[in-house]
Order: structure tokens, then sequence, then C-alpha cells
């Protein structure tokens, strides 16, 4: 069968690569540069504890070595501390990490990867669909016909994927702007980032008075000044002066010494794509939402959205295409994506705006900043992993389902658990490799050899159940799990989101809802045609 091929070597086009490559999936990556990203220190990502795992599994290494995981985060306002938190060493947290160094990560391991093929200097301009795969045509030095089965626009903002297949891309343009300068210099909190509302010190230029500091590797920190709406202009010596003035305020002095690395304006747009499949062709990342006000983060969702498209492609790709498997990649990810747009945007004319009940009515300060620092930290309505609470894929009527502390639909907790091997590995280590996840609860199990208990017990039919499903999956053992009885069982996706919880060993209750999970059976005579509109 052709491979797939992806539109854009950035990193939701590289994720997406090794992602379906992690389960046995040939990829063909079109670069449209010459094959390495160029260093800016001032274009950063924050990645939550759920994506920064994702890239970790697929890249196998921990990114606290090439960025900065916060041990803690401050809110101010003028000169007073309104909120405080700090990260225990083994509690998840934010990595905040330049962009570059994520594609480099990416891109080393794809150069390596026998399944990934990343052609550089391969500008698409053309793609036809067939009802047995994809035609791409890419110019430039390496410009040829490329053949695949699938095809997925990564390519960003203005993506060539998008305009040829004539899909719409609403929204908000500069929702807001901010200047950007990432610079090496010593400030009083050490690997913790800050948000600073309305500093006392007097602003110079077009400055709206809120300013982020992010931490870096080396001792650099990524600032960002909040623009008013409008263009005014941000030039080097308003930025300078900016950059002084705001170091001097936070060291209660003069300016400390500081290196400038990168300087840059950030604009952030709103937009949400109309179509998120069309066919064969499907759209991820930039190319299918925009979106970053308050502290959220764009890459984020791409992210997200690669980790739910790859395990729905590979299970086309070696078992079959089920329609309602792919089509609830648009129907999942578009409802998360425009219910955090939706969030943002209620939230942004209380936020930004002057005047209001903001000053008249007690504790809504307080509320804004419990608000942002959602945002930032990857909480609450604006920065939460989406949950999949409405998603096609969710069985029905299932009599033995049971309610734990994970919603239906929503990323599993991450807990120790036992392989079939009898090795002890975290959840979250066994995701994106395709197959389904039978949790056993079974308090007391980890302290025994496995040979003790894996034959005791509901295990012999519990193993005898997850053989039978209409879909590979892998049988796993935790001592507990919030909110889940001894002998419950959990059924978690290839991407780690919970589909039910069932008490005790009920066959036909897991079938039911693993057959609900990966789209229902193959249908007689339903094949490649039905996906092409």
């Amino acid at each position: 069968m052709d491979p797939v091929i992806i539109v854009g070597a950035g990193p939701v086009g590289l994720t997406l690569a090794l992602a379906l490559a992690r389960q046995e999936v040939p990829t063909v990556v079109l670069d449209e540069g010459p094959g390495k990203e160029e260093p800016r220190p001032a274009r950063t990502a924050v990645l939550r504890p759920d994506t920064a795992a994702l890239l970790e599994r697929l890249t196998g290494t921990a990114l606290d070595h090439h960025g900065v995981r916060w041990r803690g985060w401050r809110a101010m306002r003028r000169r007073q501390v309104v909120s405080e938190i700090a990260f225990a060493p083994d509690e998840p947290a934010p990595v905040h990490i330049a962009q570059h160094v994520i594609s480099g990560l990416l891109r080393a391991v794809g150069a390596d990867q026998p399944l990934v093929e990343i052609a550089a200097d391969s500008r698409l301009d053309s793609i036809e669909q067939e009802p047995s795969g994809v035609t791409a045509h890419t110019r430039g030095p390496n410009g040829t016909y490329w053949r695949g089965s699938y095809l997925v626009g990564c390519d960003g903002t203005r993506s060539t994927v998008r305009k040829l297949q004539d899909i719409r891309f609403p929204g908000r343009t500069a929702v807001e702007r901010h200047a950007v300068a990432a610079l090496r210099t010593e400030l009083p909190w050490a690997d913790q980032a800050l948000l600073h509302r309305m500093p006392p010190w007097r602003s110079s230029g077009p400055f709206a008075g809120e300013v982020t500091a992010r931490p870096l590797p080396d001792g650099a920190w990524r600032l960002d000044w909040l623009l008013p709406p409008g263009k005014d202009l941000v030039t080097p010596e308003l930025l300078v002066a900016r950059i002084r003035e705001t170091l001097a305020g936070w060291t209660d002095g003069a300016t400390p010494a500081y290196d400038l690395l990168d300087t840059g304006v950030h604009t952030v747009h709103h937009r949400l794509a109309r179509r998120w499949r069309d066919g064969r062709v499907f759209l991820a990342g930039d190319a299918a939402h925009l979106l970053g006000a308050l502290g959220t983060q764009g890459l984020d969702e791409g992210l997200r959205d690669a980790d739910n498209l790859a395990w729905k492609l590979a299970s086309a790709w070696h078992h079959g295409p089920r329609e309602a498997l792919l089509d609830s990649y648009q129907a999942e990810r578009r409802a998360v994506v425009a219910a955090r747009l939706r969030a943002t945007d209620q939230a942004l004319p209380g936020l930004r705006g002057g005047g209001g009940l903001r000053h008249i009515v007690p504790g809504t300060a307080r509320g804004h900043d419990a608000l942002l620092t959602d945002g930032h930290l990857g909480r609450g309505a604006l920065g939460a992993p989406g949950a999949y609470t409405a998603s096609p894929l969710a069985p029905r009527h299932l009599e033995g389902e049971i309610p734990v502390d994970t919603p239906r639909g929503a990323p599993v907790t991450d807990v120790r658990v036992t392989a079939e091997d009898g090795s002890f590995v975290r959840l979250r280590d066994r995701l994106g490799r395709g197959t389904l996840l039978v949790l056993l609860i079974a308090p007391g199990t980890g302290v025994w050899d496995r040979k003790h208990w894996v034959s005791a017990g509901v295990m012999p039919r519990l193993a005898a159940a997850v053989t039978a499903l209409p879909h590979p999956a892998e049988l796993l053992v935790a001592e507990s799990y919030p909110g889940a009885p001894a002998h419950s069982v959990l059924l978690v996706r290839p991407d780690g989101h919970l589909v039910t919880t069932l008490t005790g060993v009920r066959p036909a209750d897991l079938y039911a809802a693993a057959e609900a999970t990966v789209g229902g059976a193959v249908e007689e005579g339903v094949g490649v045609e039905a996906g092409v509109r």
C-alpha cells in the first residue's frame, strides 16, 4: 500500500510522520524548505505535560535536556504577588522550548527511521484524488509526482493543501499582538515563569501593561509585552528601552547586564477551517486552526491533532478504511478547538477591554488573574486538554459502565501499570502504538510476581476477552486508578482518551465498546471509494 503523504516538515508534520512510523505506516514528508529550520530563539512553545510526553515518546529524549521544565509559576499585579504555584519534582509541569529545537529533534529521529522519507525543496502545487489513492505534484529541484494512500496538510497558516481543496478558513485577525525578545540575563525567579500585569514602572511606547517572562536553557528568557490594538510600530529603540525598563523594575535597581538574542512581533489570529477532511485529504495544525491568545498554545493543539489522526490513519492503512473512524478526526478535534476558541473569545472583552465591571466589582481582577493562569498553565476551559465527550466513536448503552474521576472521552491519568511481560511502566508509555489498552484495577498485584496472579482470579477470563476484541489490544494491570474500584476494567484509546470503565469482566460490553471505538465493523462492499467526496 502507498505511504501517507504529509505536506509540511514543521513540528506537527514530523510528529505525525513519527507517530505513523511507530505504527508501521510509511510516510513521505514534503518539505518546502532546504531541510533545516533557521534558529530563532524568540520563536518558542510551551508544551503541556501530555504533548511533552508525546514528543518524548517519539524522540526517546527527555525534553528537560533541551528546554526548561517550569519549577513554578508566579502572577503579579503592580507590586503584589497575587498567586504563586510550585511544581513538585515529580509533578507534570509545562516545558518551554525553542520551536527549532523541537523540529531538529524530530527531524533527526526521522532521518534514522526507514519508514519516514523527508523530501526537501519539494513545494506542493497540485493534488488529485482517486478511489485508490492520492497523487501530489511538487515543483522545485526535486519536483516530481508522489503517490500516496492519504495526504495530510500540516503546512501552516497559508496552507497550500487547504487552498487546493477550496476549504474556507474564517475567523478573527490580530486578536492579540505581542512584542517579543529573547535575551540572556539573570532574573530573581530561576526556572519560574512570571505573568506581570500593570507593572508599576512607567510605560514607554506602545505597550499595554502586561509582560510575561518564561525561562529558556542556559540562562535565557523569552519576554512578551502585550501591545494595544492597532498597528503601532515597535521600533528597535522602543523595544530596547522597554527591555531595560522591565529588567530594572524586576531587579529593584539599575538594569542588569543582558545579551539580546532575538526580537520580533508575534500576532495572534483566531481561525478555524470549515472542513478538516476532504476524502483522502486531511488538515492538521495551523492549516486547520489558529489560536494562542491569553496564554494558550496553538502548537499544543496541533500535536494533539497528530496524535488523534495517527492511530486512525494507521488503522485504515493496516485493516481497511472505516469511514466513521476517519470522519471522527474532524468531529473530535474540530469540536475541541472550537470550544477553546469560544472560551477565549468570551473572555477577551473582560480581560482586555478598558473600564467596565473589573474596576467596580470586588474580586474581578483576581478572577482575571486566575483565568490567565489557566491559559498559561494549560488548565480550565482555556488550556486543559479537550475531552471527546460527544465523539461519534463513544459506545452506547453499556449496562456495566461505571463513573471514575476521568470523564468518558477525557485523557487518562498517568498511573504505574504492569505490562504483559511483567515490567512496571507508566500508562502513558504504552500509548501511540495503535493498540487499545485494557486496564484492570487489581490492588496488591504490584507486590507479587506476575506468575502468581496472571492466572488467578478474573485474569484468564479477561485475557480471553481481550484476545477476542475486534482490534489489537494490550492488557495492563494497575494497583489503583483515581475513582476506580477494585476489579474494574478501563478501556483506553491509542491516543490516551478513556472509552469506558466497566464493573468487573464483561466481555460483551468490552467488545461493544471496542468495536464502537474503531468505527464499527468494515461494511461489506464499502471500501476506499466511500471516503472520496
